[in-house]
């Protein structure tokens, strides 16, 4: 069966600098832009920011309670931070990518994720990317709240 592919963008009104060091923040900034109806905990594991961070995380979605353990790399640091559960293979990547001069920026979330055998698979390839887009949306959403109030505070 197929992989489930959820790719959302959207436009910062932030450096690309300093939504990285947001997103790669995870004892701070990362925590801070995860909707908590979802995300109901994050623990640092190892680490802390960027590459070589493990952190576990507590999902709540829909009814359906999940753990991942995932593991933190930046494949092009400054730019590209990605965390992989290395238990299911489901890999998420933040790309920034500067616009307007370096003054805004284009974050893309994307999540690669195999489905479940058989008709549960069947479900989570209707399902999951509908819940997914949401969940990102708001996620890009409380990122842009959190450069605002970081901008108006610097």
């Amino acid at each position: 069966m197929s992989q489930i592919h959820v790719e959302v963008s959207e436009t910062i009104d932030a450096p690309p600098a300093l939504v990285y060091d947001i997103i790669s923040d995870y004892h701070e900034g990362h925590q801070a832009i995860l909707p908590k109806q979802y995300f109901t905990e994050m623990t640092v594991v190892q680490g802390g920011r960027g590459a070589g961070t493990v952190i576990a995380v507590h999902m709540n979605v829909m009814g359906t309670k999940r753990f991942f353990q995932l593991v933190i790399t930046e494949p092009q640091p400054g730019r590209t931070l990605v965390e992989t559960d290395e238990e299911s293979g489901t890999v998420t990547s933040f790309t920034i990518d500067p616009i307007a001069g370096n003054k805004r920026s284009r974050v893309t979330i994307t999540t690669d994720a195999a489905p479940s055998p058989g008709l549960m698979g069947l479900l989570e390839k209707l399902a999951n990317p509908l819940i997914m887009r949401r969940i990102y949306q708001q996620e890009l959403e409380l990122l842009a709240e959190y450069a605002r109030n970081i901008k108006k505070s610097s």
